[in-house]
């Protein structure tokens, strides 16, 4: 029986909090980024997006992987597909993303 959802993304055992409805602990999640096919991955990814806190993502993916996959990502970010565009023409403006 898998644990509990957690806040605690440090332990490979742990269940991320924003993976409520699809639960796998961190180390799953971790091997299906790194192993599933480019749709899985960018569903997972856009999910990771959509329901994780801002800070949270970073530990997943690079706002550069996010750049160069927007067109994959954004149809799987839902009412978040605003915000992470807002903050990435921002970041893209300053110059951060090249």
């Amino acid at each position: 029986m898998k644990s509990l959802l957690t806040s605690n993304l440090d332990l490979p055992t742990s269940v991320p909090y924003f993976l409520w409805d699809e639960p796998m602990t961190m180390a799953e999640l971790r091997e299906k980024l790194s192993t599933d096919s480019e749709p899985e991955r960018m569903r997972l990814l856009g999910k990771i997006m959509r329901e994780a806190r801002d800070n949270d993502v970073w530990r997943f993916t690079t706002p550069k992987e996010v750049l160069l996959n927007w067109p994959k990502l954004s149809r799987y970010l839902g009412r978040r597909r605003e915000f992470w565009k807002f903050l990435l023409d921002a970041w893209e403006k300053a110059g951060l993303l090249a």
